[in-house]
């Protein structure tokens, strides 16, 4: 069984889970005469204050015949009332009634209270777990929806060590076919950087979004006047957000207020966007040369910054 097809195996499985657990299955949603759809619509109806029905069919992915045909009944019963927008009488927007919003009310406190029995059952640290479990199933998935929370940048904490390796060592792999010897040789540049770490002279930043690792870098001395850049990434899902822009640039705020005159760093002319980045801070290439490493052959480059003002 292929990635894919475990995968959808999983999502499958948890949705039986899932339906069954929280009571879709009924013939009526939540002890009343409704459908999960006709619920679903009322919820959106009350949350949106009124919607156009092609736009409610589409966003909600259902057949505008089948929609039109419940908003009948939902008129029937007095639970709507429709009004022209800015004169076009092709755009309705449809709103909930009084009647509407009666029908909706206990549909809502049961949900509610549904939901919050099923997670008070569950300890702090599962709770969190869940939380958290829930937004990365939303953020993966695609939802749009979902509020985006700023990326934080934060110091080298237990446990950022093992992970910035296995980031550098699955990434290299699946972007440019680079073998297991070069996690080797980042975890032993880590290795040196904690065993040697000099904290008025050096420092690692870790950018991260709801505790989700996003990205790192560091700034180690090479000598008393020159700083060097290492160990800089940005996982696919934070790319085109600037922050691979953000993290070389606090290199570079720190190596100055530490008193460093120059900033060095090192790698290799098939790291593009690195490469564009670098340029854009004005790193000039001092030297370069062919080599093989990692199972490929490669052109390995050394660029340098001053940061002697001018």
């Amino acid at each position: 069984m292929s990635d894919i097809q475990r995968g959808a195996s999983d999502l499958r499985a948890f949705n039986r889970f899932y339906t069954r657990r929280i009571g879709v299955l009924q013939e009526g949603l939540l002890g009343s005469s409704l459908s999960l759809t006709e619920s679903r619509v009322l919820y959106e109806l009350h949350a949106r204050n009124g919607a156009v029905a092609a736009e409610l069919a589409r966003e909600l992915d259902l057949d505008p015949g089948y929609l039109s045909r419940m908003l009948a009944g939902f008129k029937r019963k007095h639970w709507i009332t429709t009004a022209a927008q800015s004169g076009d009488r092709r755009r309705r927007k449809i709103v909930l009634a009084r009647a509407g919003h009666a029908a909706f009310a206990p549909l809502d406190r049961r949900s509610q209270a549904d939901a919050v029995a099923l997670v008070s059952a569950l300890g702090d640290q599962a709770r969190a777990r869940l939380r958290d479990a829930l937004q990365t199933v939303r953020r993966v998935l695609g939802d749009t929806a979902m509020p985006q929370s700023p990326i934080m940048l934060r110091s080298l904490r237990p446990g950022d060590i093992g992970l910035i390796a296995q980031r550098h060592g699955v990434l290299y792999a699946q972007e440019y076919g680079w073998d297991e010897r070069f996690e080797a040789l980042v975890a032993g540049i880590l290795a040196k950087f904690v065993e040697n770490f000099k904290p008025a002279r050096e420092h690692c930043w870790i950018a991260e979004r709801d505790g989700e690792f996003l990205g790192c870098v560091l700034v180690v001395e090479k000598d008393k006047h020159t700083a060097q850049l290492r160990m800089l990434l940005v996982e696919p899902a934070a790319r085109g957000l600037g922050l691979g822009r953000q993290l070389v640039a606090e290199c570079i705020r720190f190596a100055r207020e530490k008193g460093y005159r120059e900033m060095v760093l090192w790698t290799n002319s098939v790291l593009d966007a690195a490469r564009h980045i670098y340029e854009s801070f004005g790193f000039r290439l001092v030297s370069q040369g062919k080599h093989r490493s990692f199972g490929k052959s490669l052109v390995e480059q050394t660029w340098a910054l001053s940061l002697e003002r001018q």
